[in-house]
């Protein structure tokens, strides 16, 4: 049940969200967790779930109290997430809890996956700890800091994150003589950041073909997302950057059902993995059968359309920047075709077959909740339409 937390209580909760950001990047499938133990008023342990298969954020500010010389028992613990009480790549951290005779448990969020949804804290409250859920801002916060887990716990598909640069003009495309850049060095470096935070990156093979990515998250030390390409032809060319640099991570192609034979088999030998989907939730719900929980679509305006039009996307990131780019060039636009024509080779890999994204998507989305930020000379746009 919620409880009416004190601005001390949401003071801690505040900075156990803070904690829980160090595991960004690193934990997936599993959520992002941070926890704080306080006794007397006074922060005893902190900790995060700092990568997959260590210790739970739970377990680590246990281990950080211990080492200070302080003694949990009677203490109470502050947790972005309600402790698991199910055996996984760790133990269960509600044992953990119980055998430390911690006092009192505050949870800022909810797991919604089968396996704990209430669990962890009934065991605790059946063992003596009093427990009490956060409301307002910081169980707000809570949620969303953990959206890929939450979806894919509630629905077995990936959270979908679009990104998308636009000129002042409505431009997403730059002729084929001109920069292929419109967003600033500041946004593209955002980028980077985004693309090491993702489980998978997609574009369609209109931007493949064009633009020869290589999709990697350009950061030391960064762990590479999958590279996925809708490609319902199988045209990826064996000479791409992608294929040469699978040492660097795997790249998926994504089929259509009527792809040529010689050339899914041609992409295989050379190392793709491929998927055979007749449309983009079934693609979604494979890669959400791999462990992938967030989604990044990246590249190609038509594949953009073809998943509005789906009603798969989740959340956009949009840089609108500074420049008047005029009217779009009349042929071989970089990004592989144009919203509202004929089918794409990115529609034709995922979609129904009956007609452009633009006129058989659903009806206007307005989002949930959006926020605005300069970064560089560009204003970035980010709105949500969906909350899990």
């Amino acid at each position: 049940m919620k409880a009416e937390l004190t601005a001390t209580d949401q003071a801690h909760l505040r900075r156990a969200l803070e904690l829980a950001e160090g595991g960004r990047g690193r934990v997936s499938p599993n959520p992002l967790v941070g926890a704080v133990i306080v006794r007397d008023g006074e922060v005893i342990g902190e900790g995060f779930h700092a990568e997959l298969g260590g210790l739970h954020a739970e377990r680590a500010a246990l281990e950080d109290c211990r080492s200070r010389g302080e003694d949990p028992a009677g203490a109470t613990m502050y947790v972005t997430l309600e402790p698991c009480a199910h055996q996984g790549r760790q133990p269960p951290c509600v044992e953990a809890i119980l055998e430390a005779g911690v006092g009192r448990v505050v949870i800022a969020s909810d797991d919604p996956s089968e396996k704990a949804a209430g669990r962890g804290p009934g065991i605790l409250r059946d063992g003596g700890v009093e427990v009490a859920f956060a409301s307002g801002a910081e169980a707000t916060a809570a949620r969303r800091l953990n959206q890929p887990f939450r979806k894919h716990a509630r629905t077995g598909l990936p959270f979908v994150v679009l990104k998308m640069a636009m000129s002042l003009d409505g431009q997403t495309t730059t002729a084929p003589d001109d920069s292929p850049w419109i967003s600033g060095p500041e946004s593209r470096d955002l980028v980077q950041k985004w693309r090491a935070e993702s489980d998978a990156i997609a574009v369609g093979i209109g931007t493949a073909l064009a633009d020869d990515p290589l999709l990697t998250a350009r950061i030391e030390g960064a762990r590479q997302p999958k590279r996925v390409v809708f490609d319902s032809q199988a045209r990826l060319p064996l000479d791409s950057q992608l294929l040469q640099t699978l040492d660097q991570s795997p790249v998926l192609v994504i089929t259509a059902p009527d792809a040529p034979a010689d050339n899914v088999s041609t992409l295989k030998s050379a190392g793709a993995e491929i998927l055979v989907a007749p449309d983009i939730e079934s693609a979604l719900r494979e890669l959400g059968r791999q462990e992938v929980t967030s989604f990044f679509l990246e590249g190609g305006r038509t594949l953009a359309s073809a998943f509005v039009s789906a009603n798969q996307v989740d959340e956009s990131r949009t840089f609108i920047a500074p420049m008047l780019l005029g009217r779009p060039p009349s042929s071989a636009p970089r990004a592989g075709g144009t919203v509202g024509g004929a089918m794409s080779e990115e529609a034709l890999a995922t979609g129904r077959h009956g007609g452009s994204p633009a006129v058989t998507g659903p009806a206007r989305q307005v989002a949930l909740w959006s926020s605005t930020k300069t970064i560089g000379n560009d204003t970035l746009i980010t709105s949500a339409f969906k909350e899990w």
